[in-house]
């Protein structure tokens, strides 16, 4: 069995409660109320700037040219075309670039990318990997799975995240970062590879609790 089927066997349970969020059931039947997709494409623009900083680190652990092409080749489309992209989408929900750019991290959002950064700059490339994962596979996932559902990809406000996630080009996004933890995590000991299990399920946690720091429009208290 492969490292990444190991870890979805194991934490199926954990991983699904991502799907069955109230923010990701509602986006799917096109109920969620805008303010709180609003408050989550804020959020997820000052995620984009972190995670795309792992992919630089990525490419500098890299021990051979052609992985540290790929990371070099996410880092660029998650700047100049995602992120390009999530200004336009979020135009739609009168968003201003200028609004994303001097956005403050909410809690949660904070949380989950200093442990994604301190685990990629401290640790080896394979525990980079593993931290980076659950974002890019689960988000293919549930892409896919909303997308199943009639008129979910035409929706005005939603089919445009249903899409783009669902989308063969995210696919092979998500499908190299699997097959590159795999090969990562090939020759590990059962020490290594219970801690490369640990940091996955960490943020497939804090992937959940992204989700429901969107749903409740949770900054910090007080405010």
């Amino acid at each position: 069995m492969k490292f990444t089927e190991r870890l979805k066997e194991k934490l199926e349970p954990i991983w699904r409660q991502n799907h069955s969020h109230p923010f990701v059931v509602e986006m799917g039947n096109g109920t969620l109320d805008k303010e709180k997709f609003r408050f989550y494409m804020v959020q997820d623009y000052v995620y984009l700037i972190d995670y795309a900083k792992l992919f630089s680190i990525g490419a500098l652990k890299a021990t051979d040219v052609k992985t540290m092409e790929k990371f070099a080749a996410l880092l660029h489309g998650t700047l100049h075309e995602e992120m390009a992209l999530h200004r336009s989408y979020a135009a739609q929900f009168g968003i201003s670039p200028e609004e994303l750019e001097n956005a403050e991290p909410s809690p949660i959002t904070l949380a989950y990318t200093h442990y994604m950064l301190h685990k990629g700059q401290n640790g080896t490339l394979a525990e980079l990997v593993a931290a980076l994962l659950p974002c890019a596979w689960s988000y293919w996932e549930i892409g896919k799975e909303l997308s199943q559902i009639p008129g979910a990809t035409d929706h005005e406000l939603y089919g445009e995240w249903i899409r783009m996630y669902s989308s063969e080009e995210f696919g092979q996004l998500a499908t190299w970062c699997i097959d590159l933890m795999d090969e990562l995590a090939e020759g590990k000991s059962d020490t290594e590879l219970l801690e490369l299990e640990k940091i996955f399920l960490n943020t497939t946690r804090f992937e959940y609790m992204f989700w429901d720091m969107a749903y409740n429009n949770q900054m910090w208290p007080g405010e």
